[in-house]
């Protein structure tokens, strides 16, 4: 049966990863894979992980399998972070969180819920969008479409194009949303522009589906829920994808979550038995690793204040990277603005470099973007800047 099998296209992302670590150039850069990475260009352990990680190993004492949601305490820790301790959708149970692995898992989840039980219910994606959410989507038989999002001409927001293209959005169809830190632009909306889109949702009777992968990156854990919390004011149904790869640096864990939310907690209740079938025949029941170190940590006050203090120097580390960046390319004469990505937020930034520039970037100097012009800004150190922005200067 293999005989007539042909090789499948890489995948734009991870199979930019392989390349580069094929390029024998001692100086190539990788700023394509979404992977946090310090002033030395290592992917580090957090401290509070490693500590959470010893308490575990001294204190497990079995390795039976999970329930299909996964550990409570871990998914109560979740709805914490998402929501903040004492808010009124935790204290009526209106929420219901299924442990996934990763937030990749609990995006594939929802889709098969939407596909199974919401038939013929579209999902709406920014354009543009992080590459993989039309993969999973469009895999889970849910159909994608498209609404406005950047504008190219400033590199920011067009919110007046946003607004008026989620107001075509039909009754019963899901919109998805970057709860912040947008992939792959770096640009969110104000508080003010959440609170106009909560609105326009509770009025269209649109369902948000709120992917949210990077609490912390922007400007802290209870600053970057604001979006979220302005969306729960107006919309008393939604869907939450969470990861713990980037906070955490739980990358290779695979420690995700989707959390429903809903008018009651019967309701949420309901919904989350659909939601535990689509589980079941995807994997049955989540990892446990990641989902325990999250919970030991976010359990005990002085490791979660630590592990806030380890996500505000990544936070800090990514923000001095984009100044430096820009300072750079303007003190080697790069006429082209790049000030926006000053403005940005997250891991990401949309460079507007073209996929001729980026092909080039590649093949003169080894240094690997994604294609739309994506650049991982946590890639870029204190020693690769001015090879960089000396190579990007040359293919502008």
């Amino acid at each position: 049966m293999f005989e007539n099998v042909k090789i499948a296209p890489p995948d734009p992302i991870l199979g930019l990863t392989e390349t580069f670590k094929a390029d024998p150039n001692p100086d190539k850069i990788n700023l394509s894979v979404g992977v946090y990475q310090d002033s030395t260009g290592k992917t580090p352990v957090l401290d509070t992980v490693k500590e959470a990680e010893r308490r575990i190993l001294e204190q497990e004492n079995t390795k039976g399998y999970l329930a299909m949601t996964g550990e409570p305490v871990y998914c109560a820790k979740v709805q914490e972070l998402l929501f903040g301790e004492g808010h009124e959708i935790i204290d009526s149970k209106r929420a219901a969180t299924a442990q996934c692995p990763g937030g990749t898992g609990a995006l594939r989840v929802a889709g098969d819920y939407l596909n199974i039980v919401h038939p013929g219910a579209k999902i709406w994606l920014s354009n543009p969008t992080w590459a993989n959410h039309n993969t999973i989507f469009e895999a889970a038989g849910v159909k994608c479409e498209k609404y406005a999002y950047r504008d190219p001409e400033t590199n920011g927001l067009d919110f007046d194009a946003m607004y008026e293209s989620i107001k075509k959005i039909p009754k019963g169809d899901v919109i998805l949303l970057h709860g912040c830190c947008h992939n792959p632009t770096g640009i969110d909306p104000t508080l003010e522009q959440w609170s106009k889109i909560g609105d326009l949702l509770a009025e269209l009777g649109v369902l948000p589906l709120v992917d949210f992968a990077y609490q912390g990156l922007a400007t802290g854990i209870e600053e970057d829920r604001a979006g979220l919390l302005e969306l729960v004011k107006k919309v008393k149904q939604m869907l939450v994808c969470s990861s713990f790869s980037k906070n955490f640096g739980l990358y290779r864990e695979r420690t995700g979550a989707l959390t429903v939310v809903a008018d009651d907690a019967n309701q949420a209740n309901t919904v989350m038995s659909q939601v535990k079938q689509r589980i079941r025949y995807n994997y049955s029941n989540p990892p446990s690793h990641g989902g325990q170190i999250v919970a030991v940590v976010l359990s005990d006050s002085e490791l979660k204040a630590k592990w806030l203090e380890e996500v505000a120097e990544i936070r800090d580390r990514i923000n001095e990277m984009r100044h430096l960046f820009v300072k750079t390319l303007k003190e080697k004469g790069v006429q082209q603005d790049f000030s926006s990505i000053i403005k940005q937020r997250g891991m990401f930034s949309f460079s507007g470099l073209t996929k001729d520039q980026v092909d080039r970037l590649r093949d003169e100097y080894s240094i690997y973007i994604v294609g739309s012009g994506r650049i991982n800004v946590a890639g870029m150190t204190p020693d690769n800047m001015d090879r960089l922005c000396e190579a990007i200067k040359s293919v502008l």
